[in-house]
């Protein structure tokens, strides 16, 4: 692929120019061409896709303004909402496998942003008692991942997951079904415009880390690289996410997380931080 291609002065750009325009430096004229050059394919495209500017800015935040990535993670993320109602169907607080995950932490957001100026979200394993299904804390997931993507902030600055195995039991690792947690990897690595900038687990179990050895092929090698296993060394946990930012029970300094709270917010319309 080549690199740096300028864009050309003319007002019309074809398909095939655009498809071959790859990163670029990051100024205005950039991010103006790359969304015209977005829209274009999009209008191209054999089925009605949106095409407002706000849409369109999370999918090139996403992929750093590389046009041609950047349309099939577009392509990609409404291809799979289509396929999966399962996921999708009525995702909203109004759903109680959403409420109730969301009420054990299952995820959560802390309130503060990590030094890097990325949003943090936690998994508190031990609260799942498995009254819901894992496809549940992935819808809760999902929603939560819809409200913060609107934020530039966080299209920019992208995320970073803690995932706290701590007293996770042997009974609850045989309900993370392995076609969820493929579900969930394709879902996420291909389908969302979000940076995943880290995931970390913690307090992991030897079968833990078995359950979740049957994920490992279908992550691309970025992720891979991305996947930090603590343990319960949180001193190297502490030097990914400071500690002036983590609760208590990460070895933090903030008090303990409150789901009730984070609930509360979402329930806002609007109040999820920028």
């Amino acid at each position: 692929m080549s690199e740096y291609i300028e864009y050309n002065w003319r007002t019309s750009t074809t398909i095939e120019e655009a498809l071959r325009n790859s990163r670029k430096p990051n100024d205005q004229n950039h991010r103006t061409n790359a969304l015209k050059d977005l829209q274009k394919l999009i209008q191209s495209y054999e089925e009605p896709l949106p095409q407002d500017e706000k849409t369109l800015q999370k999918f090139l935040h996403a992929r750093k303004y590389d046009v041609p990535e950047s349309f099939e993670l577009f392509k990609n993320y409404f291809s799979y909402r289509k396929q999966h109602p399962e996921v999708f169907s009525n995702l909203t607080l109004e759903s109680q496998d959403i409420i109730s995950a969301i009420e054990n932490g299952l995820p959560g957001v802390l309130p503060q942003k990590d030094r890097k100026g990325r949003s943090v979200l936690v998994f508190t394993g031990a609260n799942w008692d498995c009254s819901y299904p894992l496809l549940s804390i992935y819808r809760a997931l999902w929603l939560i991942l819809e409200r913060y993507i609107e934020h530039i902030h966080n299209q920019t600055n992208g995320f970073v997951v803690i995932v706290d195995w701590t007293e996770f039991t042997f009974r609850q690792t045989s309900n993370l079904k392995p076609s969820i947690l493929k579900l969930m990897i394709e879902g996420l690595q291909d389908c969302f415009p979000a940076r995943f900038k880290g995931v970390h687990f913690i307090g992991q179990s030897w079968y833990v880390e078995m359950a979740l050895a049957v994920i490992k092929p279908f992550l691309n090698e970025k992720i891979k690289e991305r996947i930090y296993v603590h343990g319960n060394n949180l001193s190297t946990l502490h030097e990914h996410v400071h500690k002036d930012v983590l609760p208590t029970d990460m070895g933090g300094e903030q008090p303990s997380y409150n789901p009730e709270t984070f609930l509360a917010s979402l329930r806002v319309k609007g109040d999820v931080k920028k």
